[in-house]
């Protein structure tokens, strides 16, 4: 698996059923006692909830955290302003080439929900991009948690626009890579062969009304917007990635693991370790915790 593959975060297509920004809640509307992950580093405690929306990316994480899976990983890739990522078995070894390309043997279907987005602290799947991965498919074990830094009206405007442009390139490949569509990829793996792009770029327009036939453009409630604007995030990354949960409690660790000294392929200089476990909390509506 190419170290390009999970490290990058290539941008690939969106789920085209979801459909608007505010469908789904992010939370329940009353207070619940619920599992929660706490990932605990030398910088302090992050405490992470869950979205029911995206239930196998829930069960999963819940399910490696109780086994110990992630237990002495380490965030081997950190980049200021834009996410922290971890959760790969192979951070653990003194191999710096082959962080990025581990996981638990299996992946997870996408959970793409529109209303999720990327701002600071969502946390997020990692996973394998356009070519090899045309469904989206998340790592079985790696993730990223969100940094990011706050975006003007204009700026949010021009991301927004770079997203949708992200999605249906992602829906195009997966039209390509359709095995009813065998046809078009090996014309086009014909024009590639050849050098002729100018025949890549006529098919591709040939087929983008068909590949991108369902799909509806992303749009930002005032309140998402808002939280961009206030808060930060990456808006590009909508869409094509499954956000699965984010950090209710311990927003400055990650601004700390984000800052760390680099070296190789953004691995921090000193290994930042963590240990993750799950907790049962009451938990507001709006994330804050009751009890624990």
């Amino acid at each position: 698996m190419a170290a390009v593959a999970y490290s990058s975060l290539s941008c690939t297509s969106a789920d085209s059923s979801t459909s608007h920004a505010e469908a789904i809640p992010l939370f329940p509307t009353e207070n619940r006692t619920e599992e929660v992950v706490v990932i605990s580093t030398s910088y302090g405690d992050m405490i992470v909830r869950l979205y029911d929306a995206t239930p196998e990316h829930k069960s999963n994480f819940l399910k490696l955290t109780k086994e110990g899976f992630y237990d002495s990983t380490t965030f081997h890739r950190v980049i200021e302003g834009f996410m922290i990522q971890g959760g790969d078995p192979n951070s653990k070894d003194d191999n710096l080439r082959n962080d990025g390309q581990g996981g638990p043997g299996y992946t997870l279907p996408a959970e793409i929900v529109r209303g999720y987005i990327h701002k600071k602290g969502a946390l997020a799947a990692a996973r394998m991009g356009n070519d090899t991965n045309p469904d989206m498919r998340s790592s079985g074990s790696q993730f990223y948690i969100v940094h990011g830094r706050k975006r003007t009206e204009r700026d949010l405007g021009q991301l927004l626009a770079q997203a949708n442009n992200n999605i249906e390139q992602g829906l195009i490949s997966t039209y390509v890579g359709a095995p009813e569509n065998t046809d078009v990829k090996q014309r086009i793996d014909q024009a590639i062969m050849e050098g002729n792009t100018g025949i890549v770029s006529e098919i591709i327009k040939e087929i983008k009304p068909l590949a991108t036939k369902d799909f509806e453009s992303l749009v930002y409630t005032p309140e998402q917007s808002e939280i961009y604007m206030t808060q930060g995030g990456v808006p590009y990354l909508d869409g094509s990635y499954t956000v699965f949960g984010e950090v209710i409690q311990g927003l400055a660790v990650v601004d700390s693991i984000a800052q760390a000294r680099k070296s190789y392929a953004d691995r921090p200089v000193e290994d930042i370790s963590m240990m993750v476990r799950v907790q049962t909390m009451t938990l507001a509506p709006d994330g804050s915790i009751i009890e624990q």
